[in-house]
């Protein structure tokens, strides 16, 4: 299974209380679920929430520390993998953002909050071509993606697939990472669909 990058946004906005929830197993689909650390899948995942849905969290249960604007889950996602809830004062605007940290990792928190804060600080919205196909992937409806399974080619299997209409002809099943810049964009919201590449900020 493909190991994502250390840091990545994953949702493009504030996602609403029910899209948090999804999102956060977003790898629910994922093959032998019940037999494989999947630390390192999830472990820096971050997306933007509201002040409401922060709250709530931090309401649920007892946090398992409080740092300041932070706090972390008691209940551990996989390894020593948990929800990092932050608000942090972004161009001077409080902002709240939930990440996964890998706690066996002392630095990982702190990482995590100068990463966000260097992302969203930039002067223009831009996103990147792996946050375009993290987007997709986080917004579409579960039976519309999966992984490749023992049909399809060595090369592909089990990575990341997503449902693509192709009119008359139904839909197909296409690796994720192999959508090119057309397809992303007919995926893609309007009003994400033509912002910068992030090296342009």
């Amino acid at each position: 299974m493909n190991i994502p990058p250390a840091i990545r946004k994953v949702y493009q906005g504030a996602a609403s209380r029910q899209q948090m929830f999804r999102m956060f197993d977003r790898h629910i689909q994922r093959p032998n679920r019940w037999e494989d650390n999947a630390a390192a899948l999830y472990s820096g995942e971050w997306f933007e929430i509201g002040e409401a849905e922060h709250d709530y969290m931090f309401e649920i249960l007892p946090p398992l520390w409080i740092r300041g604007s932070m706090f972390a889950m008691r209940e551990f996602s996989t390894g020593q993998v948990t929800s990092v809830f932050f608000a942090l004062r972004i161009d001077e605007q409080i902002r709240h953002f939930h990440g996964y940290c890998d706690l066996s990792d002392k630095a990982s928190v702190e990482t995590m909050r100068v990463a966000i804060i260097d992302r969203e600080s930039r002067p223009v919205r831009a996103m990147t071509r792996e946050e375009r196909l993290e987007h997709i992937w986080s917004s579409t409806a579960d039976q519309y993606r999966g992984y490749a399974d023992d049909s399809s080619p060595t090369a592909g299997r089990d990575k990341r697939t997503i449902a693509f209409f192709c009119g008359q002809a139904g839909s197909t099943l296409r690796l994720l990472e192999d959508l090119t810049d057309h397809e992303i964009a007919a995926k893609l919201p309007v009003h994400l669909r033509y912002l910068p590449a992030q090296a342009a900020a």
